[in-house]
């Protein structure tokens, strides 16, 4: 079985880099994932498999999609909740990833 990477799925791929006003010389990727390929989700799931290290809540991913669950009818709730999130805030912080606050949800009630 071949394991290699078909470079052909790069070759026509460039990019470049913008600092302000600055930009780069456009350049070949050599490296990286074809959009859609199954390497691409492995090495997500990779790059993302220690975000849940540690969490006390219910704690779910699908794909890119992460939930955070608990009961909050306690102040012992609550605070599992809130520390929950303070850590993977810290975890988003030293990863440089970022949760996309558009598609948030506050604390609801559980839908039936």
């Amino acid at each position: 079985m071949d394991h290699s990477v078909d470079t052909e799925l790069l070759d026509w791929r460039t990019q470049r880099v913008a600092v302000n006003s600055s930009m780069s010389k456009w350049q070949p990727v050599t490296s990286g994932a074809a959009q859609g390929s199954v390497v691409g989700l492995v090495l997500f799931n990779i790059f993302v498999g220690d975000m849940d290290s540690g969490i006390e809540c219910t704690f779910s991913e699908f794909a890119i999609d992460t939930k955070l669950c608990g009961a909050v009818d306690t102040l012992e709730g609550r605070d599992a909740i809130q520390r929950d999130l303070d850590k993977l805030e810290i975890w988003a912080h030293e990863t440089i990833l970022n949760f996309n606050q558009d598609k948030s949800m506050g604390l609801g009630q559980p839908q039936a």
